[in-house]
């Protein structure tokens, strides 16, 4: 049987990037991203449960991984009903395809999901071409909850640096947490402080920035 890499696809792909659901650079090499970056960049934040995670072929034959999602809360993106189900480039392992085997699997820095688990997602918009839609710098933007405490693949490490917050808009919770430079964070701190800065606005009011 032959093996292919799917090379043609993923290099058209990873060369404008767009099309996958995350911005040219950070295909290359994630950026990195802090908590205002992964708020205003993103197009939906859903907290839920991971229903199941497939993967497969589109319509043009470019590989992808399925991911769907329990709805626990939509914090942005307005209503999706009881699940939301989006795609990410490349296979969960190598795959045949007319004959041949296919071995383009999801890239290093895409996150990874598993049935069961309890995340919090930070969306890009699907892209244009291919529907494709991943996290907010990528494994950064996708947080896995477990005993109450929320913590993405890095243990959050730079969450929150270079952030300016207004004076006196966070609690003394929020406060403890957001000086924290590493590890693991309360779930009923953080998710209800994300809530409040999309809610409130925080960003586009400047009362959450990066610093100048």
């Amino acid at each position: 049987m032959k093996r292919v890499v799917c090379a043609a696809v993923a290099l058209l792909l990873l060369a404008g990037t767009l099309p996958l659901g995350s911005p040219p650079a950070e295909a290359a090499s994630v950026l990195k991203r802090n908590l205002v970056d992964l708020i205003d960049l993103s197009d939906r934040i859903i907290v839920g449960r991971v229903l199941s995670v497939t993967d497969g072929f589109d319509v043009n034959n470019v590989p992808y991984t399925e991911v769907t999602l329990l709805v626990e809360e939509n914090i942005r993106g307005g209503n999706t009903g009881n699940t939301y189900t989006f795609r990410q480039f490349g296979l969960l392992a190598p795959k045949e395809i007319n004959g041949m085997t296919c071995l383009t699997v999801s890239p290093d820095g895409w996150p990874k999901y598993a049935t069961e688990e309890r995340v919090v997602v930070f969306l890009y918009q699907p892209g244009s071409i291919t529907g494709f839609q991943t996290t907010v710098g990528l494994f950064q933007g996708k947080f896995s909850i477990a005993g109450g405490q929320v913590r993405n693949v890095t243990d959050n490490l730079g969450l929150f640096d270079n952030i300016e917050f207004e004076p006196g808009l966070l609690s003394e919770s929020e406060e403890k947490v957001t000086s924290a430079v590493q590890g693991a964070l309360p779930e009923n701190v953080f998710v209800p402080m994300v809530r409040r800065a999309v809610d409130d606005q925080w960003i586009e009011e400047g009362r959450m920035s990066n610093e100048n």
